[in-house]
């Protein structure tokens, strides 16, 4: 249920009315698809990895700084590692802003009053949620989740009535708005590229599954099944839902996106059935996405930035190691929530503008998340090999990738960061645009300097007396210690791939023995549609 939530949020419910109107029906169903099938390769490699190393949580002593941030740093490169990781916090940091200012933007559908209200109010209830329990967080985003996931569908079937005629004008609208002025690709390549990062925006989320695999029952047996059950999430939730919003609303409906406004296609669908109830309802579970990804971010962004607190060597003050009696890190979650007030600037350059600019940082950040899992996977499986061990060995392959997945991820990634910042200087050069799809990059790389300068060497296990496991800093490149001084590629011959490995508890193999005996019992057709269905 994390996996939907973790997707399924403002960037769909709310984004693709900005990519409809920058881009057309045709830029948006193209876009949305490419970048969903990037995802799901990458989601594989993730896959991978994190049922190998379930390392983002509290079931090893030794704690990485989260996802697939500590595989980077564990594969790749530790100095990259960290500006990543440091990148992605601030990445889970801003998407907490994006959504509150979302909520004012939903908001509007019903009033304009004190639009910054709700976003206090929404701001206080996801503290709050993320300072309890861990299974609080849980609950949340199970019944939002579900109640997602039942709003698309009905959404699925309700488009295909209106298109068919069941609207307000009881005509048949067919592929119509594909074919008025300036559809179905509109703004040229410029707003075809556009469409990209707003698609990305709205798959970000999906890489956080490794965050959660350190802090999920069974990963070895779980994370495959989640990762394999992304496809359909994006063939149906996605694909679907965006061809419905190409028939059924123009890209130049009024107030689809605009510097004050940003409306759903959900909520027009909704209202085209001849409802105002509908549209109410709609819009209401738009509202409850934005809390359940604004949870989602907050919950994953505390959890790295208390992983960089924990790690060794250290890579964030030691004060965001501190947690409550109940394990919530609650530092690290104050320091979080605290970049959200971003949201409040609203106030003074319009909600749409600045969701707008925020959703282009976040959908670059999570271009350069998935960047780096390409990067981490190709020198993970590199190392597997070099090392000998057997490709049985590993608890879950996705075996169709083999060996191209980690280069096409990388290539075609690094492709769409590059092209789909094109509108902000063709034809005018628009500085706030550009910066906002193109500032990550000098963030990464003034990280990446920060670390290679100002990093020390752990000092060896005879000096500490300590005994010390083998960190990624001990297996760089040849020049000794610390490897060259601006490089610090992790040689993959020395590498350490048993430490970490996750061994099944006898709890597992229970579930798995009882799993198993339900199959093969009288009532295993039934046991296989609940598990299908849950």
């Amino acid at each position: 249920m994390i996996a939907i939530a973790g997707t399924i949020g403002t960037g769909l419910f709310l984004g693709t009315g900005k990519s409809l109107a920058q881009g057309g029906p045709a830029s948006m169903l193209i876009c949305y698809g490419l970048v969903g099938g990037i995802v799901y390769v990458t989601l594989l490699l993730l896959g991978e990895m994190a049922t190998q190393y379930p390392v983002a949580g509290n079931k090893s002593h030794h704690v990485e700084p989260g996802s697939f941030n500590a595989y980077a740093t564990r594969f790749f490169s530790p100095g990259y590692g960290f500006a990543l990781s440091w990148n992605y916090w601030f990445n889970d940091a801003v998407s907490v802003a994006s959504d509150l200012t979302a909520a004012q933007l939903v908001l509007q559908f019903w009033t304009t009053w004190h639009p910054w209200v709700i976003s206090l109010v929404f701001w206080v209830f996801l503290v709050g949620i993320n300072a309890a329990h861990v299974r609080a967080y849980g609950e949340l985003e199970y019944w939002l989740s579900f109640l997602k996931v039942f709003t698309i569908v009905l959404f699925i079937i309700l488009g295909i009535l209106v298109n068919c005629g069941v609207n307000t004008e009881h005509e048949y609208i067919g592929g119509r708005y594909w074919h008025i002025e300036g559809a179905p690709f509109v703004g040229g390549f410029g707003g075809f590229a556009r469409v990209f990062v707003t698609a990305s925006f709205a798959y970000g989320g999906t890489e956080s599954l490794g965050v959660t695999a350190g802090e999920t029952k069974d990963p070895s047996r779980n994370m495959p099944r989640v990762v394999k059950f992304v496809f359909w999430r994006i063939l149906l939730f996605y694909i679907l839902s965006i061809a419905l919003i190409g028939l059924n609303v123009p890209w130049n409906y009024p107030g689809l996106s605009t510097s004050s406004t940003t409306t759903s296609p959900f909520t027009i669908v909704f209202k085209e059935v001849g409802s105002t109830v509908a549209g109410s309802f709609m819009n209401t579970v738009i509202l409850t996405s934005v809390l359940s990804a604004g949870n989602h971010a907050l919950f994953a962004g505390t959890r790295v930035l208390y992983g960089l607190s924990t790690t060794t060597p250290r890579q964030a003050p030691a004060i965001f190691s501190i947690t409550t009696p109940g394990g919530i890190p609650l530092a690290a979650l104050i320091a979080t929530s605290s970049v959200s007030v971003l949201c409040f600037g609203s106030s003074f350059i319009g909600s749409g503008t600045l969701w707008g600019w925020l959703q282009n940082i976040v959908g670059v950040s999570n271009q350069i998340a998935w960047l780096s899992i390409g990067l981490a996977s190709w020198r993970f499986r590199k190392a597997w090999v070099a090392q000998g061990r057997s490709l049985e060995e590993m608890k879950f392959r996705a075996t169709w990738t083999w060996p191209w997945g980690p280069p096409f991820v990388v290539i075609s990634v690094v492709f769409l960061i590059l092209v789909q910042g094109w509108s902000s200087f063709v034809p005018t050069f628009v500085a706030v645009d550009f910066v906002s799809f193109y500032v990550e990059i000098p963030v990464m790389i003034v990280m990446y300097l920060c670390w290679v300068t100002l990093r020390r060497p752990p000092k060896p296990a005879e000096q500490t007396g300590e005994r010390r496991q083998l960190l990624p800093a001990d297996c760089l490149g040849p020049r000794g210690e610390g490897g060259s001084r601006w490089f610090d590629l992790v040689d993959i011959q020395n590498l350490d791939l048993k430490r970490d490995e996750y061994e099944e508890e006898e709890a597992d193999r229970i579930d798995d023995a009882t799993r198993q005996k339900r199959l093969e019992g009288r009532a295993g057709w039934l046991w296989r549609l609940y598990y299908w269905i849950v």
